[in-house]
């Protein structure tokens, strides 16, 4: 049995936005209570669009947190957004979206589904720290885990990508468990630096050509549960 430890928690409130660190997440079948269940829209060929890095690199420079708050699948609280000159605008502050469009450059419609808004429904990101110190290693970098967004990063006795091999398997976590789905298919976004928005277009590159654009293990809550840093992790 491959055993290990969680080392690293993160949440994003807002989809694309900088999200924040944080010592334990409340999860249930939907995923992190709070993740994502927050997004900005805009309008493209007359239908609503989320909108993402993809088409807006600067939204990654706007940073979204819930200040502190408990968040559980209950009771997910309004974020605060940071802009990236520093203003603080609560999300259902009046003056919100006009300092949006003034920042991005387009009109946009804010959106709250607690349902959560994940690119894959009722899922979490698991990532390694043998394959992104592997990774870093072919690159001649050290490459800031939260390019790729992850929900739960573990250390754990084993190779680095392995976990490509995973899919299927029963992830525990504490006191929760996980169906592993699928290795992640990376896009564009984790070529966009977390701080600057910089494109390094080099790591999709040799993603694609070395390990098939993939990076990380899509995961599926079997139960509600909280996990926190320091949990043990085993894999079945």
């Amino acid at each position: 049995m491959i055993r290990g430890v969680v080392t690293e928690l993160h949440r994003w409130p807002v989809k694309s936005m900088a999200g924040q660190p944080v010592d334990a997440l409340n999860i249930d079948e939907r995923g992190a209570a709070g993740d994502r269940a927050h997004a900005l829209f805009d309008e493209f060929k007359g239908a609503p669009r989320r909108l993402t890095v993809r088409q807006v690199p600067r939204m990654l420079l706007w940073r979204a947190g819930y200040d502190g708050a408990e968040v559980t699948p209950q009771e997910v609280p309004f974020p605060e957004l940071t802009a990236p000159d520093g203003r603080t605008f609560g999300w259902r502050d009046p003056e919100l979206p006009q300092a949006l469009e003034d920042d991005l450059g387009r009109p946009v419609a804010l959106r709250r589904d607690l349902g959560l808004m994940q690119d894959l429904d009722h899922s979490l990101l698991v990532t390694t720290q043998a394959t992104l110190d592997a990774v870093s290693a072919a690159l001649d970098t050290e490459i800031d885990l939260r390019r790729f967004r992850t929900n739960v990063h573990v250390v754990l006795d084993a190779e680095p990508y392995a976990e490509e091999e995973w899919e299927g398997r029963e992830l525990t976590i504490g006191d929760a468990a996980f169906r592993l789905l699928h290795p992640c298919e990376r896009c564009v976004i984790p070529t966009r630096d977390p701080d600057s928005a910089q494109k390094w277009p080099e790591l999709l590159r040799w993603l694609t050509r070395e390990r098939r654009m993939l990076f990380g293990m899509n995961a599926r809550p079997l139960n509600a549960a909280r996990i926190a840093i320091g949990d043990a992790v085993s894999l079945r």
